[in-house]
């Protein structure tokens, strides 16, 4: 092997192994031992520009087994992408650029947030996906402008959790062919060898899910570099399935620790780092590397740089030929979007409806109006109603295998996949992004879920089938907890429309903000609201109010804004005044100034009644010492829904009665 290539190889090694010992935290073991495939990737295939990180046609490169990001800062310094010596030298501490795991809008060059074993993966689908949706879209012959691939690295446990499966049985079905996944695969957990929990034939599971396999041996010769670089050769010549190259490595190779999960998830120590540079001959200062190690990677960056300025000159004639094309495009992948709070047709509904249905509904009209929304669901859209419907002059089609242009998703009974699928479609660029299920079915979901607010990314949830109110079903189906589960996520804003217009409202607020949202919607029908629409951008308003200052405020989220209706029209004909207040999203609400708040929650008025067919913790802020809440403390039942409200006291005269208890601890 040429010699600087070696040394860059084991610089890799020797700063993931050096930042790891000074934090006294970290897992050396995988970028140690994965070093040559990272090297071999970045050097000689990966398509990127260090003076342009974002850049749209680079290639992305996820590192799914993220407890390794020592290797991801390693090669983010190496090949020019921002990091300093001293931002290595600070891994793992308070605000560094170099946390503990890969962290998304927190480190230049980070493609999206790993850590969770398996999400990279699916993340890294996603991406592939929008990849192939976007040249589908846009791609001309003899203008590939969108013509790039999609690496990520795994480990055995990344294979090991469930989501892997469900993400790359997806990739498989749809023949994502520039999706390209290196497996690490070197038989250590951090409890020890695979054997006592991992044995199937990886290869002929990829098979299987018709994927191509790559088996590449690094055991007997670590650092083959032409073996590994014919491997990726091979992968990028297969466009009709993804591929995994299977390379068969070992842990800390060239350690004092090699081949033992004692390297896995802690520092080599003092003494075998030393040892370790020994047998590297290794002979730099700490956190120094030779200068010919750094003008070998510059080489890399120049390429990308390169390509970038080909692929610049080809887009300005493309734009020449296809400028309507070529306008689209560049609105897509800046973000912009028309000004959805200024179509009014958004907002037009008269007959009861259920809001998975308003919800559906509003789509459409949106569909029409942002050509790069896509999404789908997991294989629930006929109750989701979550399909964009065709019409006369706009045909949205099927992302299938035969049709990568469709803006529809089937992603299949995977709803933890899904989510973490449309994260990466969401982070790739270029798209606007939904996926839907059963409410219930978001608990699958959630870690997806969470990682889009970790991200700040603005992913929308269509949950359907809300509260107790899916009835015959029963309470395997009955959302109860999941409500407070979602609201609990920093980031996340959660929607609980009333109806039509606060669900027209939801839609603006999902599209139009920085964070995800889930839309929470129901299967029964609710009524349509005169004083609903815009203001349900505030997260909770006035609906109907009476004269003077209230005795009691009626306080509800969706389908249960109904029965504060109903009940304060039998409290007025006791003599009770009540205001109605819709709270459609409690973050929306708590952004609001203090004085729109006590405008809509007078916090002279003491009596209050909050409803909401789901647990009750959420609402102790609002109901205050002397309020009551009608809520569910227990699972649902099967039966009719309207049995199932009544059951549980979520009717008009339920509230009438709550509301006098409630005015009684106050007098």
């Amino acid at each position: 092997m040429n010699e600087v290539r070696q040394t860059t190889i084991n610089a890799i090694r020797i700063l993931s192994a050096e930042a790891i010992q000074k934090a006294n935290s970290g897992h050396p073991g995988l970028p140690i031992g994965s070093a040559p495939i990272a090297y071999t990737l970045w050097q000689e295939f990966l398509k990127f520009n260090n003076k342009d990180p974002k850049w749209d046609d680079r290639d992305r490169f996820i590192l799914s087994a993220g407890h390794g990001s020592m290797l991801n800062y390693s090669l983010l310094y190496l090949y020019g992408l921002g990091l300093t010596k001293e931002d290595l030298m600070n891994f793992r501490q308070l605000g560094s650029k170099t946390p503990g795991h890969p962290e998304y809008g927190h480190t230049v060059g980070i493609e999206t947030t790993t850590g969770p074993l398996g999400q990279g993966i699916a993340n890294a689908v996603g991406m592939a996906v929008a990849e192939a949706h976007l040249a589908a879209v846009f791609n001309r012959k003899g203008f590939p402008v969108v013509d790039h691939y999609t690496y990520a690295l795994c480990g055995d446990g990344c294979l090991e959790e469930g989501i892997s499966y469900e993400a790359c049985s997806f990739a498989g079905t749809h023949e994502l062919g520039k999706l390209i996944l290196f497996y690490d695969d070197n038989d250590i957990t951090i409890e020890g060898d695979t054997d006592i929990t991992f044995k199937e034939d990886v290869a002929e599971r990829f098979k299987a899910q018709n994927w191509q396999v790559i088996k590449v041996d690094l055991v007997a010769n670590p650092d083959n570099i032409a073996m590994l670089s014919n491997a990726i050769k091979k992968a990028k010549k297969e466009t009709k399935k993804p591929s995994i190259i299977i390379c068969k490595t070992k842990i800390g190779y060239g350690t004092p620790l090699e081949g033992s999960h004692k390297c896995h998830g802690a520092p080599l120590g003092a003494e075998n780092l030393q040892k370790t540079k020994e047998h590297f001959g290794w002979t730099s200062e700490p956190f120094e590397v030779p200068a010919e190690v750094l003008a070998h990677t510059a080489k890399a960056g120049r390429r990308g740089a390169k390509k970038e300025r080909e692929w610049k000159a080809m887009f300005a004639e493309y734009e020449k030929q296809y400028p309507e094309l070529a306008a689209a495009y560049k609105k897509a992948m800046s973000g912009e979007m028309v000004d959805l709070s200024k179509v009014e047709d958004l907002m037009k509904f008269e007959k009861p409806m259920a809001t998975r249905q308003t919800s559906a509904t509003v789509l459409n009209k949106i569909a029409a109006l942002v050509p790069n929304l896509m999404g789908g669901s997991a294989d629930l859209a006929p109750s989701n109603l979550s399909d964009m419907k065709d019409t006369d002059t706009i045909k949205y089609g099927n992302f299938s295998a035969s049709d990568k242009s469709g803006r529809n998703m089937h992603f299949g009974i995977r709803e933890h996949a899904m989510a973490a699928i449309t994260n990466g479609m969401q982070l790739h660029g270029g798209l606007k992004c939904y996926c839907s299920t059963f409410f219930i079915f978001s608990d699958y979901c959630k870690h997806a879920m969470r990682l889009s607010a970790l991200m700040n990314i603005p992913v929308v949830y269509i949950l359907t089938h809300d509260s107790i109110g899916v009835g015959e079903d029963g309470p395997t189906h009955e959302p109860v907890e999941q409500l407070i589960a979602l609201r609990s996520i920093p980031n996340m804003k959660v929607y609980r429309p009333a109806d039509g217009k606060e669900t027209a409202a939801a839609w603006i607020s999902a599209l139009t903000g920085t964070a995800p949202t889930a839309l929470v919607l129901t299967r029964q029908n609710l009524p349509q609201y005169a004083n609903s629409g815009l203001i349900a951008l505030k997260g909770g308003y006035v609906l109907e109010d009476c004269e003077g200052t209230p005795d009691v405020l009626l306080i509800a989220s969706g389908s249960e804004v109904e029965q504060c209706v109903g009940a304060k029209a039998k409290l007025a004909e006791e003599g009770i005044k009540a205001r109605v207040i819709s709270m459609p999203c409690f973050e929306e609400f708590e952004k609001q100034s203090a004085e729109y708040k006590e405008s809509v929650i007078p916090s002279c008025v003491k009596a209050r009644v909050c409803v909401e067919a789901g647990s009750p913790y959420s609402w102790y802020k609002y109901a205050g010492d002397n309020g009551e809440i009608i809520g569910m403390s227990t699972f649902g039942a099967s039966g009719p829904a309207a049995q199932l409200f009544k059951l549980f006291g979520f009717t008009v005269e339920n509230v009438v009665e709550k509301a006098k208890a409630s005015l009684a601890k106050v007098k």
